[in-house]
C-alpha cells in the first residue's frame, strides 16, 4: 500500500520515512519520562520533480491553516510492515534544499498530531 494523503496516493513515494522520536516533557514522581501522546512522521524525498513537490504543497495549502488530513503511513508498532490510515493529522510545510538538474534535492514534509 502506498503513502497517501486524504485518499490520494503520492505521485512520488518517499525515499525514506521515519517515526520521529518524542522528546520527554519531564519526569513523574517515580523518575519515569512523560511523553506527549501525539507522534510525528517524517517523509524525505532525495530527488523530486517540481510537479511532485507541487502535489505536496497543494496538500499543505489546502489545509495548512485550519484543517486536518488523513494520512496513510506504515503502522506504528505493528508486527509487520503494513499501512494504516491516521486521521486528524496536521502537515508541515514542505522544506526544500537545492536544485539538482531539473529536480529538487532533500525535500521533507512532517506529519504531526498522529494518534497511535
Amino acid at each position: 500500500m502506498p503513502y497517501s494523503i486524504n485518499g490520494t496516493d503520492l505521485t512520488m513515494q518517499p525515499t525514506e520515512g521515519r517515526w520521529v522520536d518524542r522528546d520527554a516533557l519531564g519526569r513523574d514522581g517515580n523518575g519515569r519520562n512523560i511523553y506527549p501522546a501525539p507522534r510525528e512522521f517524517e517523509m524525505k524525498f532525495n530527488l523530486i520533480s517540481t510537479s511532485d513537490l507541487q502535489q505536496l504543497q497543494t496538500f499543505f495549502s489546502a489545509v495548512g491553516a485550519t484543517g486536518t488530513v488523513v494520512v496513510s503511513l506504515p503502522q506504528y508498532g505493528a508486527s509487520a510492515y503494513q499501512f494504516y490510515s491516521y486521521s486528524g493529522c496536521i502537515l508541515s510545510e514542505p522544506t526544500v534544499n537545492a536544485y539538482f538538474e531539473e529536480y529538487l534535492n532533500d525535500v521533507k514534509i512532517t506529519v504531526s498530531k498522529i494518534t497511535t
